[in-house]
């Protein structure tokens, strides 16, 4: 027993051994919570008897639930480490199992915001929509809105409804958004695909309509673990409260202080809350921090006190002193950026490599003049933002033309049918379409049905069936690896990058093969083709290549859960950080942590920059109040204040502050809320625009949302 317990303190200890009924730990910042969870495992494994396979321990992204699985496989010595992932990759398990109780195949699709792209391009090509009519960015909202909110009986309808039935509906739709809904149901039935949404709603569908299949479940996961449980929302929760109703084990992990996802349906109060909800409750706090300096703690607890809605607690350092926390007011832009790009050189001289320093900053658009002074510096940047890895063209090529042997989907059979080059453009596309429309099969059957017209003579389309035909016969018997890296010189694809002189989209291609390796190795024997496809949807902008010695520039949402050396947290001003949109007294909170959370990826030092001068509108630009929040005896100023300055500021935050409603508030409720009008009906509150003192809501009769005013009278539903 003791090997498990050996170099972590008290409250780590009370958190591996705490085995039985339900535990919540309030884990701060940098508190070694990763390192609990993992020996917590490992006790429950190789010191109770445990096995692997009876355990769920759910964390917040795949990279997250792979570096679990190293750390569980160098404890314990097993390949077998259970149900280590996320809600929706577990839920992938469960669908694989049990999605016949749906009249769902096994070989289901997991659709990503690409596939959705896809299965919109063929709906508003087939409808005559475009652009103007809707993005596609507010279509997929739409979709999900109208999922969740305005049709909830879509997914019982969706599983009763037939092929046909559904494209009913497409075909008779009136309105774009009516269209676009029901396309996208007909395509997901058509294909056998399901979204994220889906992936839970279906699971809890199956456990709701099927006592048998809920109570295999419910026995088989005798312990279940959630890590970040800060961030779960409504579905996942109702998914953990099912999960857990036999055992009732339920250890979850989360600090209320980085609840920073609410716009995604996030909700502290499940945290917060979790000793009422599931009682009787033991609760453990880690609070020891291992990540940063006494300094930069000093402050983040400091900026953290001013929230109310919170369980109080102090982050404890265990490392040696370090530099003093930096604040520098800039008279402009340009000069804070010149400032940080001074600071960066003179680290850089002093021996820190830049990939050592990182800049964090609440909205991309902050790095426009930062860019600007790094080129002239000639201080070399990357941008952690863009095309995320598993999205970059190259890579869904790859993933397509896997996923064409398992599934001889038409997404995947578009993608990659004419990459590289076979003759098959859009007019040989078209005669494929009208063959599968008018016999009811897939693009490949249909071009397998057509093979022999003179349409084809001339192309490659023959040896392109070949190629799939082949490997799909051999594949359930060959490593994921070993497939992928065949296919892609087989089909010619790399051929084809290599003469266009794409060593990038090469070098991606290398890194995919590389985290396929990464995968077979850390899931073992279950790595099927299929299981890997299913997963790899679900797939985050974590596992992107190393970008060599570059100072990161990053969002602070695209920092979470990541540390860094030397941070640079820029554009502190009001209407920067804290967001302009910011509405409520509650997302002020929000914004808070959202700071909080930037200054706790730190760990050996610390600036904190913001710039005077004037917004775009010509008002007065002041120091952020979160800058303000922090007893200055804890910064080194490099200068002074001009004077009047932090006067003038703080009168203008009372002025805001006093204008700022409770979300609870009588007439104001955040994004998702279901609210009722007198004349419009039923809606759903889309956003709280603070500009014109409305909400945009989606109204369930209505086509297109409504900005109603704060002054009229919307009731919660």
């Amino acid at each position: 027993m003791e090997s498990f317990l050996e170099d972590l303190n008290q409250a780590q200890r009370e958190a591996v051994t705490a085995t039985e009924g339900f535990i919540r730990v309030i884990a701060g910042a940098g508190s070694g919570k990763t390192r609990a969870l993992s020996h917590r495992f490992a006790f429950l494994v190789e010191e109770l008897g445990i096995l692997p396979g009876n355990i769920l321990c759910v964390t917040f992204t795949n990279k997250a639930a792979s570096e679990m699985r190293q750390r569980i496989h160098a404890l314990t010595g097993d390949n077998d480490t259970g149900f280590i992932n996320t809600f929706h990759g577990f839920c992938v398990s469960v669908l694989q199992e049990d999605s016949h109780a749906v009249q769902y195949p096994k070989s289901f699709l997991v659709l990503d915001n690409e596939d959705i792209n896809a299965m919109l391009q063929i709906i508003y090509e087939e409808r005559g929509l475009s652009l103007r009519d809707m993005t596609f960015s507010k279509a997929r909202d739409m979709i999900e809105i109208r999922k969740l909110f305005k049709d909830p009986e879509y997914y019982r309808s969706m599983i009763a409804m037939s092929l046909d039935e559904l494209k009913g509906l497409y075909e008779k739709a009136v309105s774009a958004s009516d269209i676009i809904f029901y396309g996208y149901l007909y395509q997901e039935k058509k294909c056998f695909g399901l979204d994220y949404n889906d992936l839970i709603k279906f699971s809890l569908y199956i456990f709701e309509q099927n006592p048998e299949i809920r109570l295999k479940w419910q026995q088989r996961l005798e312990y279940i673990m959630i890590d970040e449980f800060q961030d779960i929302d409504l579905l996942q929760y109702q998914l953990m409260s099912v999960l857990c109703g036999y055992h009732k084990n339920l250890f979850v992990v989360g600090d209320p202080d980085q609840t920073v996802y609410t716009w995604r349906g996030a909700n502290v109060r499940y945290l917060m809350d979790f000793d009422r909800e599931f009682a009787p409750c033991r609760t453990i706090f880690m609070t020891q921090n291992y990540r940063s300096t006494p300094q930069i703690l000093a402050v983040a607890n400091s900026l953290i006190r001013r929230n109310v809605n919170r369980i109080p607690k102090d982050l404890i350092p265990v490392l040696p002193d370090g530099p003093d926390v930096l604040c520098h007011y800039a008279d402009t832009a340009e000069e804070e950026a010149k400032w940080v790009a001074g600071r960066v050189a003179a680290l850089h001289e002093a021996g820190v490599p830049y990939r050592d320093m990182t800049l964090l900053y609440r909205a991309h658009f902050v790095t426009r003049t930062i860019e600007q002074v790094f080129l002239t510096a000639k201080l070399p940047y990357t941008i952690y933002s863009g095309i995320q890895f598993f999205s970059r063209m190259e890579i869904k090529d790859a993933l397509s033309y896997l996923r064409i042997l398992v599934y001889r989907d038409d997404l995947s059979f578009l993608r990659i049918v004419n990459r590289p080059k076979r003759n098959l453009g859009k007019r040989r596309i078209a005669f494929l379409q009208e063959v599968a429309e008018r016999e009811a099969c897939s693009l490949y059957e249909a071009l397998q049905r057509s093979l022999d017209q003179e349409l084809f003579r001339g192309t490659r389309a023959a040896s392109f069936l070949n190629l799939i035909e082949r490997f799909s016969a051999e594949y359930s018997n060959r490593p994921v690896s070993e497939i992928l890296s065949a296919i892609l010189d087989q089909s010619g694809y790399e051929q084809m990058l290599r003469t266009e002189g794409s060593q990038e989209r090469l070098d991606n291609l290398a890194e995919l093969k590389q985290s396929v390796y990464e995968f077979e190795t850390t899931c073992g024997e279950e790595t099927t083709l299929e299981h890997y496809l299913s997963h790899v949807a679900l797939f985050s902008n974590s596992d992107t290549a190393d970008a060599g010695d570059r100072v990161r520039l990053m969002t602070v949402h695209a920092a979470k859960g990541l540390e860094f050396p030397h941070v640079f947290l820029v554009g502190m001003n009001e209407g920067i950080f804290p967001s302009r949109k910011t509405a409520t007294r509650e997302a002020m909170e929000e914004e808070r942590r959202l700071a909080f959370v930037a200054i706790t990826r730190a760990k050996q030092s610390l600036a904190l920059s913001e710039a005077g001068g004037r917004n775009f509108d010509h008002s007065p630009r002041y120091p952020s109040r979160f800058l303000l929040d922090i007893d200055p005896s804890l910064l080194t100023f490099t200068r002074e204040p001009q004077e009047g300055l932090v006067e003038e500021a703080l009168r203008y935050i009372r002025a805001s502050q006093r204008h700022l409603p409770d979300s609870t508030d009588e007439g104001h409720f955040p994004a998702g809320t279901r609210v009722r009008h007198n004349i419009f009906g039923e809606g759903t509150v889309l956003e709280l625009d603070t500009e014109h003192s409305a909400h945009l809501v989606q109204f369930d009769a209505m086509a297109t949302p409504r900005k109603i005013s704060f002054r009229a009278r919307l009731e919660r539903l």
